[in-house]
């Protein structure tokens, strides 16, 4: 049994050496085929295996902003502002003029109450003028707020299906609104006219301060975007907190120099929509600005919105399983 066992191995390893032998002079009777060599200029293996690569890396919890994947996402923004500016006017009967319409008739409300029945102060400036100057930056704020605080939970068809920066959903809703502010902001400077009242050089500050401004908005309703989506209460408590929010402010319809304590002015711009928009009302009606309130109320805004952004971007991944 072995000596036949040893025979057969030897036919076949006498077999699989004709093969190779065979196998070889097939090969060297063959015409050589061309081989495709790298081009000197071309991208090494190493740079090709590196391009056609991606690399997906979890994400730390606590992060800043990734300013680079939002500039790569740019031409998102536009269309998502455009879209939000569609959907507002979308048949509707005035169509834009409701910019206009609402700060008015808040106007005539405020004057009617505060003017006339209260008989409150308004340092010099005609009541009607100096109640809009401030109705106008608090309803940018306001309206901002609260399409940025649902914006998150209405986008959730695009949220569940593609995968872009979500901090761009809240933004487009506050520099949607910078749209009304544009038309209403037309109708401060005819009311401006009409009553004679002149800006002075602090007009130049009201870019700053609408910066501010916005910052402040783009920080709250991005906080209240991402607490929507995990508790649906906030769509409730959003509009009740926007109307306390604005007797918490009350530069809008009474001067500042009616409340006599120290503490409070002190602590008033602590809110930041209160030290922002006193102090837009007397940049755009050429009164003394309050420097205190502007500077506390500034940097409150910045806390906001960089507490506010690092939750939302901490919160974001699990967006498309909670909605």
């Amino acid at each position: 049994m072995v000596r036949n066992a040893t025979t057969r191995m030897d036919i076949t390893v006498r077999n699989m050496h004709s093969s190779l032998e065979i196998n070889s002079g097939a090969i060297d009777n063959a015409d050589a085929s061309p081989v495709a060599l790298p081009r000197p200029d071309g991208p090494t293996g190493a740079e090709h295996l590196d391009q056609s690569i991606t690399v997906i890396e979890p994400t730390p919890g606590w992060r800043v902003i990734d300013f680079a994947e939002l500039k790569k996402y740019r031409e998102l923004l536009y269309f998502l502002v455009w879209r939000d500016v569609k959907v507002r006017y979308k048949q509707t009967v005035l169509g834009a003029a409701w910019a206009i319409l609402q700060p008015l008739a808040t106007m005539v409300v405020f004057s009617l109450f505060f003017g006339r029945l209260a008989e409150l102060g308004s340092e010099g400036i005609p009541y009607p003028l100096f109640v809009f100057g401030a109705i106008l930056p608090w309803l940018f704020f306001s309206n901002s707020i609260a399409q940025a605080g649902n914006s998150v939970v209405n986008s959730q068809n695009l949220v569940t299906k593609v995968y872009f920066p979500r901090l761009f959903i809240p933004v487009s809703s506050v520099v949607a609104g910078l749209v009304d502010f544009a038309i209403a902001f037309g109708m401060l400077i005819v009311l401006m006219a009409y009553y004679g009242q002149m800006p002075g050089v602090g007009v130049l500050l009201l870019p700053a301060i609408l910066g501010m401004l916005v910052l402040a908005a783009v920080g709250v309703g991005t906080l209240l975007a991402a607490l929507t989506v995990a508790y649906r209460d906030f769509r409730h408590v959003i509009p009740f907190m926007i109307q306390l929010w604005m007797f918490a402010t009350p530069c809008i319809y009474m001067p500042p120099t009616t409340i006599e304590s120290p503490r409070w002015h002190d602590v008033l711009p602590l809110n930041p929509a209160y030290g922002l928009i006193a102090n837009f009302r007397a940049a755009a009606l050429g009164m003394p600005l309050d420097w205190y309130s502007l500077t506390v109320s500034s940097v409150v805004s910045l806390i906001i919105l960089i507490f506010s952004c690092l939750y939302f971007r901490r919160v974001e991944r699990s967006f498309a399983d909670i909605i």
